[in-house]
């Protein structure tokens, strides 16, 4: 079992920046692909950005040249660095892993507003 847990969010004006970290526990060893997804309201959820095993990236459309996402030498703790965020940006967002099995973190409330 993997336990994951989201942390950074808040409230950001137009342009700003944040970043977003997911710290795992548990039986870590054998994830091989992290990642963050969002889900705005009335929408559904979409894939922001994954990095796997060998660290390769992968990024959505609506992000890509804005958004980092990394993890530690340790791959216990991902993150997702947000620049030039925009409103459209705004959403809850998680943290999730896969091993044999997929993981979800709680979510954290980004918000974008002037």
């Amino acid at each position: 079992q993997v336990q994951l847990e989201e942390s950074g969010g808040g409230l950001v004006q137009p342009g700003g920046s944040l970043r977003l970290s997911c710290a795992a526990s548990g039986s870590i060893f054998s994830i091989w692909l992290r990642g963050w997804y969002r889900q705005a309201p009335g929408k559904q959820r979409e894939l922001v950005a994954q990095i796997d095993s060998t660290g390769s990236t992968y990024y959505g459309d609506s992000v890509k040249g804005r958004f980092t996402v990394s993890r530690d030498n340790g791959k216990s703790t991902w993150y997702l660095q947000m620049n030039s965020l925009k409103p459209v940006d705004t959403a809850v967002y998680y943290c999730y892993a896969r091993d044999n099995f997929a993981y979800w973190g709680q979510g954290t409330q980004v918000s974008v507003s002037p």
